[in-house]
């Protein structure tokens, strides 16, 4: 049975599993809406094809293109997302808020039989320590959304917030994602991808572990040396142009692009 609670922090330990060739998979940034009609075809493959075969999926973060609140779970396109998620009764689910959902809650998690992770998370991943985060948290570079981040964090906007009609936030965070892809077009690359001493902290403070994060739609690998320890760092991609999930097993991680139904290719 999956644990559907909260989990706040501390670490997910893996039980044995009856998986021939036990393997968990991570994404992130699909950004999910019924006008994203590629993506969205993406992933109701995925489910029903490789998510199937792992013993835990994590989401970290941007599953939808936006979430107003879990009074929203009965919209039909989102009822098909939950759905195809609750389906997977053999695979373990693990839920990030993103910056585009930041508003899912317990409801939501549980109709998806799912489990809330907080931002970042800390677990063990087949032996390995691995910290999990969405990833806006490390682009300290930009002020402004660091800025605004920790304001819609904060309780007191989200109880105001969620205390407006559906419709009435649902304006307000299309007008917000307006204003976000003009700022895009405005800000420099560099700002808008991790900053190196935010991730050294982080990777300190949590006591040198690999880690995993989506957010900056820049998938790859990177190596931060940090005190006398060498620490992977593993960024997943988003689901704009190609689907993607990074594979984890005992013998490390590798990165799968899905290029069309029933193919995959490894990088």
């Amino acid at each position: 049975m999956r644990n559907k609670d909260r989990v706040k922090s501390g670490a997910v330990i893996f039980p044995q599993s009856s998986i021939q060739h036990p393997h968990s998979l991570l994404i992130s940034d699909l950004h999910l809406s019924p006008d994203h009609t590629h993506s969205t075809a993406a992933f109701f493959h995925f489910i029903e094809n490789e998510a199937r075969h792992a013993e835990a999926l994590y989401i970290l973060g941007d599953l939808f293109e936006y979430w107003a609140g879990d009074d929203d779970l009965h919209d039909p396109f989102h009822q098909r997302v939950i759905n195809a998620l609750s389906s997977l009764n053999d695979t373990r689910i693990y839920l990030m808020h993103g910056n585009r959902d930041l508003l899912m809650g317990d409801t939501l998690a549980a109709a998806c039989c799912a489990t809330l992770l907080a931002d970042p998370f800390l677990i063990d991943l087949y032996g390995t320590p691995t910290l999990l985060s969405h990833g806006d948290l490390l682009c300290t570079d930009d002020v402004e959304y660091q800025h605004f981040r920790t304001q819609v964090h904060s309780s007191e906007f989200q109880n105001a917030f969620l205390a407006k009609p559906l419709a009435a936030r649902k304006a307000y965070i299309e007008a917000l994602r307006l204003h976000s892809a003009a700022e895009k077009q405005i800000k420099s690359s560099a700002i808008m991808d991790v900053n190196d001493m935010a991730v050294t902290c982080l990777l300190r403070e949590h006591g040198y572990p690999r880690l995993i994060h989506g957010h900056t739609h820049r998938p790859g690998r990177h190596l931060h040396p940090v005190d006398e320890h060498l620490c992977e760092r593993l960024v997943l991609g988003d689901w704009d142009r190609c689907a993607n999930a990074l594979r984890c097993d005992e013998q490390g991680c590798r990165m799968l692009e899905f290029k069309s139904a029933g193919q995959t290719g490894a990088s």
